[in-house]
């Protein structure tokens, strides 16, 4: 190895460890809210491309026809006032997809809002009436969603994988492209967002009052229900625009984000699903470790990734008094 391999493999892993540091993110914060690993998180990543590349041609992709059945699912079981919200944003997502059949702009942000609001679609109808229910069960719910997100997914975009052109072309120096530029600055103008957002928001705080503590969270007025949704959303809006940015670098296919989605869950399991900064820093280690186990042992890297996961998961059993139940 010599001083060029070295910068190739320490930039790859950069740009890859951000994107997986974004996704454990949400994981945790998901967690944290509603008690839900976010299994399909990587299929939410992938739908965002793979519509986009679907109305760049000119065509409405399925992935719109689900989000707006779920949508209509949302409606039945909300009834009266609280039909209003997915009833009119199934409308206007979908006047917005005809608008934008042809025309960039547009579809880039179809196909983030279409990302947002099948997650909060699918958190309404799917976990939020298991609210009750134990971190097992919810974990089979995500599973068994993960596989068939990942099935309409092929039957939506096909076995075939695509490419979308990069927002900006040319490469910044050798290894490091625009495009990868711009997923760096998403990643830190995110992380900047978030804190932001928990530290100075009313709704930032009200979430980390959900997620540390749901029973006085809600008899301080603060419904976990609508805390569930916004974490939910705002999983699906980092995986939207991580799916976007990541597609022009790798080839974006319907079973691609589930390799992309595991390997932020390890980084979360790093962070003990409870810590955000850890689980960050975890998706760096996972983003190197890969990149230099690639140049190494390019057999095994995805072995030895999710290696990690052992002496994680032996730590977080030392540390754990309880059992939930």
């Amino acid at each position: 190895m010599d001083a060029t391999i070295l910068s190739f493999l320490l930039l790859d892993g950069l740009q890859n460890g951000v994107i997986y540091g974004l996704l454990a993110l949400s994981l945790v914060l998901v967690f944290a809210v509603t008690r839900v690993i976010l299994v399909l998180i990587g299929e939410l990543l992938m739908f965002a491309p793979l519509s986009l590349v679907w109305l760049l041609e000119g065509k409405l992709p399925g992935t719109l026809w689900l989000a707006l059945a779920l949508g209509g699912a949302w409606a039945l079981m909300a009834r009266g006032r609280g039909a209003l919200l997915p009833l009119v944003g199934g409308v206007g997502l979908f006047l917005l997809f005809l608008l934008a059949k042809g025309v960039p702009p547009l579809a880039y942000l179809a196909a983030v809002l279409l990302v947002v609001y099948l997650g909060v679609a699918t958190y309404r109808v799917f976990f939020q009436p298991m609210r009750g229910a134990t971190v097992l069960s919810l974990l089979i719910m995500a599973v068994g969603l993960h596989v068939a997100y990942q099935g309409l997914g092929l039957v939506f975009f096909g076995p075939e994988q695509f490419r979308p052109a990069p927002l900006l072309s040319g490469e910044v120096v050798v290894g490091l492209s625009w495009q990868g530029v711009l997923v760096l600055l998403f990643a830190a103008l995110s992380l900047m967002a978030l804190y932001l957002f928990f530290r100075f928001s009313l709704f930032g705080k009200a979430l980390l009052a959900a997620a540390e503590n749901r029973l006085g969270a809600r008899l301080l007025g603060i419904r976990p229900e609508e805390a569930g949704m916004v974490a939910f959303g705002i999983a699906s809006l980092l995986a939207a625009f991580s799916g976007l940015l990541l597609a022009p670098l790798i080839n974006a296919a319907y079973f691609m984000g589930f390799m992309l989605g595991l390997k932020g869950f390890v980084a979360a399991i790093l962070g003990g699903l409870a810590s955000y900064p850890v689980a960050f820093l975890g998706a760096l280690l996972v983003g190197f470790f890969e990149s230099f186990t690639s140049f190494y042992a390019s057999a095994y890297k995805e072995a030895l990734v999710f290696l990690l996961l052992v002496p994680a998961l032996f730590y977080q059993s030392l540390r754990a008094r309880t059992v939930e139940e």
